[in-house]
């Protein structure tokens, strides 16, 4: 035999191997006794504001396994930084999945890091949960069937402003403030389509990046054309920046911002509450910077888990928030998910929620998911804030296509 044939020979021996291992692999996944749950955060990157949804959900799950885990099972929760760069979101899910041999993708942030994974993970059928994005392409049941988003649509949200803006200021001039990327856009878009034939009355639209050193020029352009109506749509900490310029350009106009940016603790506050007075946006979860849940049974949970598991970040940080309702949810579903942890009945107990209402949610707000409709929460409120709390009113928007009913 030559040398080559022995080669060949090991070779085909190896393959055989690693066959039979990743076989074994997928058999030991039915009756794991630690559930192994990959994430990917921006903790460093212009997005570092939201490594926040990262650290809260450890956090979670270690009050999780405080209470002696899921079904008797520990959670290990193995989250990495991609420095909000999608080659790196990438790179990083292989080794959670090759090398730490995780049973899912959870709650992974942003929709550019999302995309550029969702075709590994599906076609290694490893469910890439409950990610932190409102993009609807993430939640694509057919087509990406090991996919499926949490959040309100960011195109639907878009819409639900445009039909406030139709039903309470019909013929109002408008200006638009959006960030320049897939998030930003995707809201801006569901503007424009629910504005319709009103897309005549944007005087002006300005794209920003999220790093711009221009914001004090973007907003005196704005303030310039005239608009009654200002729409910004971003994340907190430009917010806050932007309230405050056109405050002291002694412009008040009607102010719109992305649920993203509806942060009390993190835009309205550092903007200034009385300069923050009257701004608009939709939310579907409760911040837990506002005085009005003081008293909720929920909300007061959520202070005793900061204080006892997360002690070191803000009690008020909305990104924590966003993390713990997250994780919460997934625990949900891995409860339903009984004795049988295969990848299969993960996605089946994902895709079967009913009426199931996160305990930091808005009043009214639920998920619902069925294997062909993988968006689970598809509700959001109307909300103002008075300089001190955020005030809803309307009722339960279900759809974006719903109409914006007055007080």
């Amino acid at each position: 035999m030559t040398v080559n044939s022995r080669l060949l020979i090991a070779f085909a021996v190896a393959l055989t191997s690693l066959g039979a291992m990743s076989s074994q692999r997928a058999e030991q996944a039915e009756n794991v006794t630690e559930i192994r749950i990959g994430n990917i955060m921006p903790y460093s990157g212009p997005l570092a504001e939201f490594g926040a949804i990262g650290q809260a959900e450890a956090a979670y799950f270690d009050m999780i396994n405080d209470r002696g885990g899921i079904n008797g099972r520990k959670i290990r929760f193995i989250t990495r930084d991609d420095n909000s760069d999608p080659a790196n979101a990438l790179e990083q899910t292989r080794k959670l999945v090759e090398q730490d041999d995780v049973l899912l993708m959870f709650g992974s942030f942003g929709t550019p890091g999302n995309l550029a994974t969702r075709w590994y993970l599906n076609e290694k059928k490893i469910p890439q949960l409950l990610v932190a994005s409102g993009d609807e392409e993430l939640s694509q049941a057919k087509a990406f069937p090991w996919t499926m988003g949490w959040q309100p649509p960011f195109r639907s949200e878009g819409r639900i402003y445009a039909n406030y803006i139709q039903a309470y200021y019909p013929h109002r001039k408008i200006v638009v403030l959006w960030q320049n990327d897939q998030f930003g856009r995707i809201l801006y878009k569901g503007i424009q389509e629910g504005l319709g034939d009103l897309n005549r009355l944007v005087l002006v639209d300005i794209a920003f990046d999220i790093s711009d050193e221009h914001l004090d020029g973007h907003v005196s352009i704005l303030k310039r054309a005239g608009a009654d109506i200002f729409v910004f749509l971003g994340v907190p900490s430009t917010a806050a920046k932007v309230i405050k310029l056109a405050a002291s350009l002694k412009w008040h106009p009607v102010f719109i911002v992305n649920d993203a940016s509806a942060s009390i603790a993190n835009a309205m506050a550092p903007a200034g509450l009385e300069n923050s007075a009257g701004v608009i946006s939709a939310a579907f979860l409760k911040d837990p910077s506002d005085p009005a849940w003081k008293d909720d049974p929920a909300m007061k949970d959520w202070f005793a888990f900061m204080d006892k598991y997360h002690h070191v970040e803000s009690t008020n940080n909305s990104a924590a928030l966003y993390g713990y309702a997250a994780a919460e949810a997934l625990t949900q579903v891995l409860k339903q998910c009984g004795d049988d942890l295969s990848r299969d009945n993960i996605m089946r107990q994902a895709a079967s929620l009913r009426d199931h209402q996160p305990s930091v949610a808005l009043p009214g707000i639920r998920m619902n998911t069925s294997p062909d409709r993988y968006l689970p929460i598809k509700q959001m409120r109307l909300v103002q804030f008075d300089g001190r709390s955020w005030q809803p009113f309307g009722e339960v928007i279900e759809t974006a296509f719903s109409e914006v009913k007055r007080k």
